[in-house]
């Protein structure tokens, strides 16, 4: 039997990773009750650790193979003394998350080992699909929602994924990459040596691509419905954060090259108290 103090401690290890990787999601997140949200924390451990080996210059593609083997030994039943792998499987066991949606995941981070441009639209919802709207699905089974939920699950990780492809163009070009397909608009790259010579089509640009985003976005909100209350303060304050930096950037698009856009702390908090009222429930830590 594991004890509280070693549970604590695994909390802790799981709540770091997932701070350092994301404050928007981590500070909502703290939000939800506090069994749901270790389960949380050791999802967001594990994605974040694996995206840390590819997200890197250089890139550790040693370390990221050895750790989808290694999770893959742990899936077959062994354990494999990595705590964030063991927990993993864990829950993954518990919430029975589909092994389909992992190997998705790994693929996407796989392919940011070997392909740095994506020239349609097509290739990046494919990519998308294993970064982030399997991430929606695994979160859709943490919560225990209903299946009817799942397209909605999905379209949230999708939005907020689009997202940051853009507000991260910048960081992105340090590693050679480019998510967000050119084949419309007069633009070779997203260097900003280009686009402040071409400034009508960036904005043009940008513009659409924030519409893509709050379409999606919107299909998302449409499965806010299958929420308990008690979850959808996190939820829904993460959602509105995203909308708080895609509204920011598309006032501004030439932002994303003076600083990364996010929220601060005190806005998240804020929004929590808003949504918290809105709901008609008290967050519970």
């Amino acid at each position: 039997m594991v004890s509280s103090d070693s549970k604590n401690q695994n909390e802790d290890v799981f709540k770091e990773i997932f701070k350092r990787g994301s404050r928007t999601y981590f500070n909502s997140s703290i939000f939800f009750p506090k069994s749901v949200r270790r389960d949380v924390f050791i999802l967001y451990g594990f994605v974040r650790v694996a995206d840390d080996f590819v997200d890197v210059v250089p890139q550790k593609k040693e370390e990221f193979l050895s750790f989808c083997e290694s999770y893959r030994t742990a899936l077959s039943g062994e354990k494999v003394d990595d705590i964030i792998i063991d927990s993993f499987v864990d829950l993954m066991r518990r919430k029975d998350f589909d092994p389909q949606w992992v190997e998705d995941f790994l693929y996407a981070m796989e392919l940011d080992l070997t392909k740095k441009n994506y020239n349609r639209l097509e290739e990046t919802l494919e990519y998308i699909h294993g970064s982030a709207e399997v991430i929606g699905l695994f979160m859709a089974k943490i919560l225990d929602l209903p299946k009817e939920s799942y397209f909605a699950a999905e379209r949230l990780g999708r939005a907020m994924q689009y997202i940051n492809f853009i507000r991260d163009i910048k960081e992105d070009i340090k590693y050679g990459r480019r998510y967000l397909p050119l084949f419309d608009f007069n633009l070779n790259s997203l260097k900003k040596e280009e686009t402040v010579q071409k400034k009508a089509e960036f904005k043009k640009f940008i513009n659409t691509q924030i519409d893509y985003y709050f379409k999606w976005q919107q299909e998302a909100e449409s499965g806010f419905k299958y929420i308990p209350k008690r979850y959808l303060i996190p939820i829904k304050t993460a959602s509105d954060m995203y909308n708080w930096t895609a509204l920011k950037i598309k006032d501004n698009p030439f932002i994303i090259y003076e600083e990364k856009v996010k929220p601060s702390k005190i806005k998240i908090f804020t929004n929590v108290l808003k949504n918290t009222f809105w709901s008609g429930v008290k967050a519970n830590e």
